[in-house]
């Protein structure tokens, strides 16, 4: 979300590669799980900015047909903070601010959904959300509203709710997101619920678990678009992989590929590690002004299939070594995938042995570039060369 006490918004890094490494024989899993959501969020990009309106997330569901998004799996367009009114109306309902939002809420996801698309909502756990814009208080937050929130929400036919946590009165926060969970189910229209408690209540510990049972939850604080940002995020984010579980998600925020403040080899680092760990994949970049070299990133479907594989599994840190991060995630038909990080400003060489993949040695795989998207042969060592920040990413498989 925003620079708010922490859904807040150097060191350097590279994702070296993901690699996703066919090893033969039956699959690992048959599994079917729910993937981590992708779509799209406008926050990154616009903020509370007046370009945000109705007429721009159109253009962004526009933009999700004619640019392919929408055939790479990109499923949810979603608004963030500053959507409604001051205040509520005279029967305490949330109502939509009317210049931004002129003809409804319920007229735009019915425009997002003629597209195939899905609509998401934002609002806080608290008395008011995290954008301070008036008298120095944020828009109408859930607290004490579960229910008749959920109510509208359903009746504007919601799919996902982006629930945050400023304004929260200190109450617990287990009680707090628990009332609107329930208050959602209450309605019975599947509504995907991510929790966006930042962290400082530890959700990776009981947000995917009833009461509650969210499908993501916020691991970090929030991101910017920096290089430093995103390392941050990745390191608080990688450690927790025991707690995602098929279906339910660790979230280390938003994408920031195509914002600009980052190079392209980084935000291909961006990319390859929420993918590896099984990140949500929000867009939250401008679609209506995306340079080709971001858009190529945001539609890599060899990277987009290791985050959205059917198990579910969070990538595991199996090396942290001299600026060096080596994981492993297991795919659903029998395959790893394999990042390998480098964490350093000057290129390096980096072996990862069979050992640290869990792969037995072999005379020889194919290795496929899934970046370059070539195809070559390697042995049961992977070897790579890594600028500074370099992104490789391969499929191996077993001649």
């Amino acid at each position: 979300m925003k620079a708010s006490p922490a859904c807040l918004r150097h060191t350097t890094a590279a994702v070296a590669f993901v690699a996703a490494v066919a090893v033969g024989g039956a699959a690992a899993s048959d599994v079917q799980a729910a993937p981590p959501q992708m779509g799209f969020n406008n926050w990154n990009s616009t903020h509370c900015r007046d370009e945000f309106n109705e007429t721009m997330i159109r253009g962004i569901a526009d933009k999700f047909i004619s640019l392919g998004l929408r055939d790479a799996g990109y499923t949810y367009v979603n608004i963030d903070d500053c959507w409604a009114n001051w205040q509520r109306d005279k029967n305490e309902n949330l109502q939509p601010n009317p210049k931004r939002f002129p003809a409804g809420i319920k007229a735009l996801a019915d425009y997002i959904h003629q597209h195939g698309l899905k609509f998401g909502l934002y609002s806080s756990a608290g008395t008011s959300t995290c954008e301070p814009l008036q008298e120095n208080r944020g828009f109408p937050g859930g607290l004490g509203h579960e229910k008749q929130d959920a109510a509208t929400i359903a009746a504007w036919n919601v799919d996902y709710l982006k629930y945050d946590n400023c304004n929260n009165q200190k109450v617990d926060a287990i009680q707090r997101y628990t009332a609107m969970a329930e208050a959602l189910r209450a309605t019975a229209r599947p509504i995907f619920f991510s929790v966006c408690e930042w962290g400082e209540n530890k959700p990776w510990t009981w947000a995917g678990k009833p009461p509650v049972d969210a499908g993501s939850w916020r691991s970090t604080g929030d991101i910017s678009d920096s290089y430093a940002s995103m390392l941050k995020n990745f390191k608080q984010n990688v450690v927790l992989d025991r707690y995602a579980t098929p279906g339910h998600y660790n979230d280390p925020d938003m994408l920031e590929v195509g914002n600009g403040g980052m190079s392209d080899t980084e935000y291909r680092s961006h990319f390859s590690l929420w993918s590896i760990m099984a990140a949500p994949l929000l867009i939250g970049t401008d679609l209506r002004k995306i340079k080709p070299d971001a858009l190529k990133i945001l539609l890599n479907k060899e990277v987009i299939a290791v985050d959205q594989d059917p198990m579910g599994v969070q990538g595991k840190q199996v090396r942290d070594s001299d600026g060096i991060h080596v994981l492993v995630k297991p795919l659903n038909d029998g395959s790893r995938a394999v990042a390998v990080f480098n964490e350093n400003d000057t290129q390096r060489d980096v072996a990862v042995s069979d050992a640290e993949t869990g792969l037995t040695a072999r005379s020889s795989y194919n290795v496929r570039d899934l970046w370059a998207h070539t195809q070559a042969k390697g042995d049961g060592t992977l070897k790579v060369h890594l600028q500074a920040h370099e992104t490789a990413i391969y499929r191996i498989s077993r001649l």
